[in-house]
């Protein structure tokens, strides 16, 4: 793979550019506590994951809060703790104050100046503003869950993407996915023949954290630690070409 062959970069958001495992857990981690789990925050997080995602097949078109709030109250059921209403609520209001990774908003500042930076992301329109804060990059595109009325792994942000090349007026061969979950991106993004790079942020760490295992083929091009890293793969590429 050429990083200088491509000219739209689509970015997954949350688990790539926002720190979302750490964003749940400043809710999930005090709830434990109080509820008396001996559950490290890796085993919170898995059982999570996996009723986030269920949640977001069980109601496609609810917005995320909505989910969050339902992943919540099913995990405590999984683990027969009880979550409060005002836990949950606590939860699903808490996108916009999820911190963004260290070297996101650098690393998108670099990409901008020679691509064209697209969002696809399982989050509604209010949630992604409010992080859009901590990011401070202005995207050529934003598709939202809200938008598609889904949830990734399904196919309707993809399906959507070719709206968007038309308008930007960039063929499908030159778009390049980046993203951290392969259950979420890079299982659908070969579905629909979409080269992409994943952005490991859980290199160091065992397990699959909040995002759950995948079960379906994918591939990744390149694999990197960090947007950093990528970033500076991609600068190096584009002063090659």
């Amino acid at each position: 793979m050429n990083l200088a062959d491509y000219d739209v970069l689509s970015f997954d958001c949350y688990g790539t550019l926002i720190d979302w495992e750490a964003g749940i857990l400043e809710v999930l981690r005090p709830w434990a506590q109080q509820a008396g789990s001996p559950l490290s925050d890796d085993e919170l997080l898995e059982v999570y994951g996996l009723n986030e995602a269920q949640a977001q097949r069980d109601s496609p078109s609810s917005l995320y809060p909505r989910i969050l709030a339902d992943a919540f109250t099913h995990t405590g059921r999984a683990l027969d703790l009880p979550v409060s209403a005002e836990w949950a609520d606590k939860l699903g209001v808490s996108v916009s104050d999820w911190p963004a990774f260290e070297d996101s908003a650098d690393a998108l500042s670099s990409l901008r100046e020679s691509y064209k930076l697209v969002i696809l992301s399982n989050v509604h329109r209010e949630g992604f503003a409010g992080s859009n804060r901590w990011l401070g990059v202005q995207f050529d595109a934003i598709v939202t869950a809200e938008d598609v009325k889904a949830y990734k792994p399904a196919d309707n942000h993809f399906d959507a993407l070719d709206g968007v090349l038309e308008t930007l007026g960039v063929p499908r061969s030159r778009l390049l996915h980046v993203a951290q979950s392969l259950f979420h991106d890079h299982v659908p993004a070969k579905r629909h023949g979409i080269a992409s790079v994943w952005i490991d942020r859980r290199h160091d760490r065992r397990g699959w954290g909040a995002t759950p295992e995948p079960s379906e083929e994918y591939s990744v091009g390149m694999r990197f630690p960090s947007m950093a890293a990528f970033a500076a793969a991609a600068r190096e590429a584009r002063s090659n070409a």
